[in-house]
């Protein structure tokens, strides 16, 4: 680190030039940005999504997108059974069938229509027969597909002609997700923004100085930089979309973070008495070294994502890798240069100093250190009240009563609730019968799938090339409970068939979760192990590093029972957003939420550990180390969350239920762990092992670690 530092402000000007010229490319890169990420989500080797793409090819959509529903109730007196309402119906249908092809959307595609009149199935009729419902499948939708809602009921209502005061409707699973999005929060830019403006009025507050623009100057450095290696890695490899927004979200608080720590630390030497130029050497190689360490094991996390057998989560690994790793390059060579080019300049009216430790954190530390028995089991209890309903999180999308709560898509599926039609149908599980199979085997699965419990009805929906398609309608949606468990329950109704197949929404949601969390315990036994070996490496104690790998496990255990109180079981979404209980958490948001938050939360194990290392290789005594190491960083460590946490809250106020959900999950765990376990837990566990914290490692010579002890 002494070498770099000293690298860097040897070639102050040359520094300058390269962060300036990777700033521009970023600048120049990041409006066309989006047009070359991946906005695809595919499962090599899934039967299920192999499935779905044969439905989606022979009908430009369907399979994993969830059919239009498109809904007509007549008025009172009237009913669907009547010749001239039958004869309007078809032509209605028709019209949708085969008048759409080319319609609103970018290239001509067929249109697949499952109604009563085809199927003669009852099920798509009310008990009064004054209702009636099709199914419409259509590809997915954004990315620059339009909704075809409008045009599909336009086209309905124009040649049906039904009587006056029907009442023509859609709705929709992804249709009421776009609703909601219309209807509440705001965009993702306007959120940054929010972020990045609570993160300047902390700052100020921390340091009391115009200084409190660097950390600033750094994270728009380091955000648009990663949007230039991003830029440059779309063309080695497909990215997902999401990364963008992974980019602007983490990066902002990770690279705040990283200069924070380095200019308090710098503003501590200055204010010992040291020189401008003595106060960044020593900065660096305390707090420099600990950003460096601290950038490794979010990377690691993040990394780890590489290794699962999903191509757009392999994406965010590998551009989410960027992520720590440019906000540590921007932390250790800029921000040097900075400080000792115009830090005291900048550093000014000063309205607060760092010559000693926090008084009120000196004393939060003596007073655990007094109690660290009653300390600890109240932080244990906190952890453990969460940890309990973290147990029955429920891995699927959110139920349909969560999406949205107004609009046309809404009034659409008021209607079927109105005429008791169950939602299940929303979502229905779709069965590819085999070319080869016997010419009755369509009638057998439709015959075997219909007696099953939680089963509304099955229809022969139709042929598509070298298959034949059974549609299940179930009662309950797929997303969780007795629907998921149904579409395990088809499958295995469905050996008597050789090759059929079980596909939909709701199929390929469960595929998702077989391809990662089948391989998810290996992926964590590789975290954890390696993360283990970084921090052992850093502090010179195995006793340490275990701690901090344990701790961060359970409090991301913790957050996943955060988001299952708060969404899953509606204990908060009702009350915070007037939104329903989910139902469930969406599928890649625990994988995600731990790759993210696990790095992120050691960010603060980092600069705790290691400033309680340099305190106990100064004075030899643990207690005195944790109350010194607690009273220099817990503002620090407060302040970092804090930032962290209001980036996260504006992000939560997204109209996407998914964004909301996974920023909640994030905020809420770097809350939980800034307070009950750094500010309790931590010091409280220090203390009661005493020497043994020290295992392995703990002589003079520990000024090599991460925590070293001050030069001079």
């Amino acid at each position: 680190m002494r070498h770099l530092t000293r690298f860097s402000l040897n070639h102050r000007w040359v520094v300058v030039a390269l962060w300036a010229v990777l700033l521009a490319l970023g600048g120049a890169s990041a409006p066309g940005l989006s047009k070359t990420l991946s906005t695809t989500f595919s499962l090599p080797n899934q039967p299920a999504y192999r499935a779905n793409t044969v439905l989606a090819r022979a009908y430009g959509g369907g399979g994993a997108a969830p059919p239009l529903v498109l809904t007509v109730a007549l008025p009172r007196g009237m009913t669907v059974y009547g010749t001239k309402v039958r004869g309007d119906l078809a032509r209605g249908f028709a019209a949708v069938e085969h008048g759409r092809r080319g319609g609103r959307l970018r290239r001509p595609i067929p249109v697949h229509v499952v109604d009563w009149l085809d199927t003669h199935d009852a099920r798509f009729v009310s008990s009064h027969g004054t209702f009636t419902f099709a199914l419409v499948d259509i590809p997915p939708l954004g990315f620059g597909i339009p909704d075809p809602s409008a045009a599909v009921q336009a086209a309905f209502t124009k040649v049906a002609r039904l009587p006056a005061g029907t009442v023509v409707g859609t709705t929709g699973i992804q249709q009421l997700t776009l609703n909601g999005s219309k209807s509440s929060g705001t965009g993702v830019l306007a959120e940054t923004l929010l972020g990045g403006v609570g993160a300047l009025f902390v700052l100020a507050f921390v340091f009391g100085s115009f200084v409190a623009v660097v950390p600033m100057v750094m994270a728009a450095v380091s955000i648009l930089t990663t949007f230039a290696a991003i830029t440059a890695l779309t063309h080695i490899t497909s990215v997902s979309f999401i990364v963008q927004f992974l980019v602007a979200l983490i990066g902002l608080g990770v690279a705040i973070d990283y200069s924070l720590l380095v200019i308090t630390r710098w503003r501590e030497e200055r204010n010992a008495g040291r020189s401008n130029t003595d106060a960044v050497d020593v900065a660096m190689r305390t707090a420099g070294t600990a950003v460096a360490f601290s950038g490794i094991t979010v990377a690691v996390g993040l990394f780890a994502l590489v290794f699962l057998p999903v191509p757009f989560l392999r994406s965010v690994g590998y551009g989410g890798v960027l992520i720590p790793f440019v906000s540590v390059a921007v932390a250790l060579t800029l921000l040097p240069v900075l400080l000792a080019s115009i830090g005291p300049f900048i550093d000014r009216p000063r309205l607060r100093t760092s010559v000693t430790a926090s008084r009120p954190w000196l004393a939060w530390g003596r007073l655990v250190i007094r109690h660290r028995v009653l300390a600890a089991l109240a932080a244990v209890a906190v952890l453990a009240a969460l940890v309990v309903p973290a147990a029955t999180i429920q891995v699927g999308d959110p139920g349909t009563s969560s999406l949205a709560k107004s609009g046309t898509a809404y009034a659409g599926l008021r209607q079927l609730q109105l005429h008791h039609v169950p939602l299940g149908v929303l979502d229905p599980i779709q069965v590819l019968v085999p070319a080869s199979a016997p010419r009755t085997a369509v009638r057998t699965v439709v015959e075997a799938t219909s007696r099953l419990p939680g089963v509304y009805t099955a229809i022969a929906a139709g042929a598509v090339p070298r298959a034949g398609e059974v549609d299940v309608l179930p009662y309950d949606e797929t997303n969780a409970g007795s629907g998921a468990a149904l579409v395990g329950q088809v499958r295995r109704a469905l050996q008597p068939v050789p090759g059929a197949v079980v596909a939909g929404f709701g199929a390929e949601s469960q595929a998702f979760n077989t391809a990662v969390y089948g391989t998810f315990p290996y992926m964590l036994a590789a975290i954890l192990s390696l993360t283990f070996v970084l921090l052992a490496w850093a502090f010179r104690s195995a006793v340490l590093a275990l701690k901090a790998v344990l701790l961060n496990l359970v409090s991301v255990t913790a957050t996943y029972g955060v988001m299952v109180l708060v969404w899953q079981d509606g204990f908060g979404s009702k009350i915070l957003w007037g939104i329903p209980a989910t139902g469930a958490i969406t599928n890649f948001i625990p994988l995600m939420v731990f790759a993210f938050l696990f790095g992120l939360s050691m960010d603060y194990e980092v600069f705790i550990l290691a400033r309680i290392r340099e305190e106990y290789d100064r004075t030899h005594s643990t207690d005195e180390a944790v109350v010194e190491g607690i009273g220099r960083t817990g503002r620090l460590v407060t302040s970092a969350a804090l930032i962290l946490f209001l980036s996260f809250l504006s992000l939560s106020q997204a109209p996407n239920v998914d964004i909301k959900v996974f920023a909640t999950g994030l905020g809420a765990g770097i809350l939980l762990d800034a307070t009950v376990v750094r500010a309790l837990l931590v010091p409280a566990l220090v203390s009661l092992l005493g020497k043994s914290n020290w295992w392995w490692f703990h002589s003079r010579s520990s000024v090599t670690s991460v925590g070293q002890g001050r030069a001079g």
